[in-house]
């Protein structure tokens, strides 16, 4: 029997709300999200960027900058609100962290109506789910739209949760205490009988769990209910001619524009995060990074230099608050206030490095570790059959992790809507 197994339970609330925890559960299947190990492609030892040389550092940033040729290294600004958060954004008694997230859910929430992704006859993943506020907000958003469905998943066990107070009879809320590296959603009982397509959410997904999550959606999920359905995705995807990206779904309340032809996956909305905590072997850019000529070593070091994207911050901060925050899990934080202090410390500190690179120069070669990873992920959605953007959700001010990644599933089959 796992460990896990002690604290397992399944209780049903009078609100329907389901909360379900076993690693014996039929969606928990051991690494299925992990990406292949490959023993070679990881060096046995490997030293901090604060005992490199001068020179050592200099050929990584020769080879980051290479790299990056021909990236856009400025996003484009997509800041949304949403009416379903007016009241809450304007209650005086919020401090400024409470307005902080809710401005961040408010434009996560627009973007994801934007998208045409907010309405009935669907099912919301919100992975790293935390308390389970960004699905609260799409649950309000949504007001009365029938079939929709709620799944949070979060591998920690967490406290004040908002999952109680939905009370709605066409909502239906799940909380999974699971890591994602081992969730099979098509094992799931209400997405194997319910077939509604799936919205990918999350906010501030961190690290090595964005890319966990998007190979439980794109590859252990949609690609199995492919090879259940007539043919595989990628066959019904139009030529080069068409990147439209189209209405996957019914507008809200209006079940007549539903395509006939069932997605899996609907679309993707995740706030990234905390780069600097990606691993090797679940980075699913990997083809991304070979292709550039780059492998292990290179993705170590690069996200390790991420955090250099903050360091400007840095000082700042420690002078105010005298505290170091350090992520210990590889998902979202309970807290929800490393966001928006942002400034995490690595054993990379930049105070023991070299001090040829300026701090402009330094938050510059961050930034660029961020989008090369970052890119990597576009282009395995690119494969996988979805058109796939990175946009600035939120202004740096409010959170300085305040990159966005949206996906949508490039489908000919699927019949357009007017907009």
């Amino acid at each position: 029997m796992c460990v896990l197994c002690c604290f397992c339970f399944n209780t049903i609330r009078k609100t329907g709300t389901v909360f379900s925890l076993c690693c014996r559960q039929d969606f928990f299947i051991q690494d299925i999200n992990a990406g292949l190990k490959d023993e070679t492609e990881i060096p046995e030892q490997l030293v901090p960027i604060s005992s490199l040389s001068e020179e050592q550092l200099e050929n990584l940033i020769k080879k980051l900058k290479k790299a990056s040729e021909g990236l856009n290294s400025t996003l484009k600004d997509q800041i949304m609100s949403h009416p379903a958060l007016h009241d809450a954004l304007n209650d005086p008694k919020n401090g400024d962290s409470a307005t902080k997230h809710l401005k961040q859910q408010a434009s996560i929430l627009g973007n994801i109506e934007k998208l045409k992704l907010l309405g009935p006859r669907r099912c919301f993943v919100e992975f790293g789910a935390g308390k389970g506020k960004l699905s609260h907000w799409v649950d309000i958003a949504l007001k009365d739209a029938e079939k929709v469905h709620f799944i949070l998943v979060e591998k920690v066990t967490t406290r004040f949760k908002v999952d109680g107070k939905h009370r709605k009879k066409n909502s239906v809320f799940e909380r999974l205490q699971i890591d994602i590296q081992h969730l099979c959603l098509n094992k799931i009982p209400l997405l194997s009988k319910e077939k509604l397509p799936v919205v990918g959410i999350g906010k501030h997904l961190c690290g090595v769990a964005t890319d966990l999550a998007l190979r439980c959606l794109v590859e252990t999920y949609a690609a199995s209910c492919e090879e259940r359905n007539e043919e595989p995705l990628a066959k019904r995807i139009k030529n080069d001619k068409t990147e439209k990206e189209i209405n996957t779904l019914a507008k809200e309340g209006n079940e007549k524009n539903v395509p006939e032809k069932w997605t899996p996956v609907a679309g993707i909305v995740i706030a990234l995060c905390c780069h600097h905590r990606c691993d090797w072997r679940h980075y699913v850019g990997k083809e991304y990074f070979k292709a550039l000529g780059l492998g292990a070593v290179e993705f170590h070091y690069f996200q390790r230099l991420s955090s250099w994207a903050t360091c400007g911050m840095r000082k700042t901060s420690l002078e105010a608050s005298n505290i170091t925050t350090i992520r210990k899990d590889n998902q979202n934080d309970n807290s929800e206030e490393h966001d928006d202090g942002g400034y995490r410390i690595t054993d990379d500190s930049t105070e023991s490095l070299s001090g040829f690179l300026t701090v402009e120069e330094k938050k510059k070669i961050g930034h660029l570790c961020k989008l090369l990873i970052d890119q990597g992920r576009i282009q395995y959605l690119q494969q996988k059959g979805f058109s796939p953007a990175l946009q600035y959700y939120t202004d740096p001010l409010v959170s300085l992790e305040n990159v966005l990644l949206t996906a949508l599933p490039k489908l000919s089959s699927l019949p357009e809507t007017s907009a």
